[in-house]
């Protein structure tokens, strides 16, 4: 047994430490380093003590510790670039999205807080063409500032009545028929109204979808004719081949020129001819006048455009065809005489009333026109567009967009969208 002390625990390690050096030593510098055996680059996950300890131990070397790491994967970064920008393209998808309808409903806002403001008139100097418009009695300058940019007079439909109120003008306007051109300047038009010159004397302009009494009122205005005179020409309708118990739907809408001196039945009888003419042209049998006439004057108040004509008469045949009631709030409004109150919607009242014009209330079509239709609406009433349509709706009345289906359940869907539009713009008429 000798009498050494055994070493202690830390001598003992440090002894193994030592050994463990000597028979791992490394190359020297000079001598390069096998290929088969190349030191392991260190992990980046390799704790820092063990890096350490491997450096004073041999096994590594400061080359392999500052090692660069392996290559990236291309195929996952281009995946990583694809669905990059797969997330921007939604991004500003979504943003341009959202600026387009934030523009489409605040338009006029931001216009006038950045002020760019498109110009209300037209500019001097380009008028072109000729054009007429008509001023009825009662006509004022906010009224006349519509028909003006409705004939394409005007730019807006204020400008006209905004340049009155600019310049403190309130002219008495003179009702007749009057020659302007397109593309004038409020200033220009306000001027060529008041020009004596510009009146068309013994001229009638009729526009589409007047009532026969409206008729009437414009005629006696642009003649300067009595108007009982033209409603004693009315009375007989035999007077001028019309079997039809009234003339409503026979005066056809036009600009009419008279001779000095013409009577109410001739004007009367000029109307008249006229419808035959446009009844003929679109192939009308003479003993279809009187039904072709009354489809015709539903399109022509029921529809906002010429495409939709041809729309609403396949939904007045289809519902026809089925023996439904054609509920056209139109016939209604006639038959109470609200036709004129500048709203679209029929009344508790117009709706239940029974009276032979009331589609609510009565099956087929109402006992005779509404109003006086021209040519499109005649020719559409002839030859309906096909499809399976038994509703429609206009839901936004200032662009006239109407919403035509085939199902109660998708009426009502327009419906409500027409509603909100009315909520949205009370003043529009509904």
């Amino acid at each position: 047994m000798s009498d050494t002390p055994p070493p202690s625990r830390r001598a003992a390690r440090e002894a193994r430490e030592r050994a463990a050096r000597r028979s791992q030593a490394p190359a020297t510098p000079s001598q390069p380093q096998s290929p088969t055996h190349p030191q392991a680059p260190v992990s980046a996950a390799q704790p820092q003590a063990d890096v350490l300890e491997d450096l004073f131990t041999g096994r590594t070397t400061t080359e392999a510790v500052g090692a660069p790491p392996p290559p990236p994967d291309k195929r996952r970064r281009r995946k990583g670039w694809i669905v990059a920008l797969v997330i921007v393209v939604v991004i500003l998808g979504g943003a341009a999205a959202g600026g387009l309808w934030v523009w489409n409903t605040y338009e006029d806002r931001i216009r006038e807080v950045m002020g760019w403001q498109e110009p209300q008139d037209f500019e001097p100097g380009i008028a072109e063409g000729e054009t007429s418009i008509t001023i009825v009695s009662g006509d004022t300058g906010s009224s006349i500032s519509t028909t003006l940019f409705n004939a394409g007079v005007t730019k807006t439909d204020r400008v006209f009545y905004d340049h009155l109120i600019k310049t403190g003008q309130n002219p008495d306007f003179q009702p007749g028929v009057y020659r302007l051109q397109y593309k004038m300047t409020a200033e220009a038009a306000l001027d060529a109204l008041l020009d004596p010159a510009n009146r068309m004397e013994n001229t009638v302009q009729l526009r589409e979808g007047l009532t026969l009494e409206q008729t009437l009122e414009r005629t006696a205005d642009a003649l300067t004719m009595p108007i009982e005179d033209l409603r004693a020409a009315v009375a007989d309708p035999s007077v001028y081949g019309v079997s039809a118990s009234t003339l409503e739907g026979w005066l056809f809408p036009a600009t009419y020129t008279f001779g000095p001196g013409v009577t109410a039945s001739e004007v009367i009888g000029a109307y008249v001819q006229r419808a035959e003419q446009s009844l003929d042209a679109a192939g009308v049998p003479v003993e279809e006048r009187q039904r072709i006439l009354t489809i015709a004057s539903i399109i022509e108040r029921e529809a906002r455009s010429s495409d939709d004509f041809y729309r609403v008469s396949r939904v007045i045949q289809n519902r026809l065809d089925q023996g439904m009631r054609l509920q056209m709030d139109s016939t209604a409004q006639y038959g109470y005489n609200e036709l004129h109150d500048g709203t679209v919607s029929s009344s508790a009242e117009a709706l239940d009333d029974d009276n032979p014009w009331n589609t609510y209330v009565i099956d087929g079509l109402p006992a005779g026109p509404i109003a006086n239709p021209g040519d499109a609406a005649i020719e559409a009433a002839m030859h309906p567009a096909d499809g399976p349509w038994l509703y429609f709706v206009t839901v936004n009345l200032d662009t006239g967009e109407t919403v035509f289906t085939e199902t109660y359940e998708e009426h009502q869907r327009a419906v409500t969208q027409w509603q909100s539009w009315c909520r949205e713009h009370p003043d529009s008429g509904c």
